[in-house]
């Protein structure tokens, strides 16, 4: 089943995410080698695809679990989570209607 795990960044958080960018994407890059990926990507804190230094306000990741259980614990491992990018994370079962 396909769950939507969505991130909200604590204030000012853009640094943090710089500092564990790199292993955050590489785990979604491993959902997406196994097929199991539909779509991930930032929220921009303004309206432009590159915020700059005005950062992000959370991010969305959009996946295939065997299960809520293991969706949440995926996302419990994230490196945002780690580093406190985030100051809360919401996992819910996720029905693709379109495309």
């Amino acid at each position: 089943m396909l769950y939507a795990i969505t991130g909200t960044d604590i204030e000012h958080s853009l640094e943090r995410r710089l500092s564990v960018r790199t292993e955050h994407l590489l785990r979604i890059e491993a959902l997406k080698l196994q097929g199991r990926l539909i779509l991930a990507g930032p929220f921009p804190a303004i309206d432009a695809e590159d915020p700059g230094a005005n950062g992000f306000t959370g991010s969305l990741i959009v996946a295939e679990f065997d299960s809520l259980e293991d969706a949440i614990t995926w996302a419990d491992a994230d490196p945002y989570v780690k580093a406190g990018v985030f100051q809360a994370v919401s996992v819910k079962p996720f029905k693709q209607v379109l495309p």
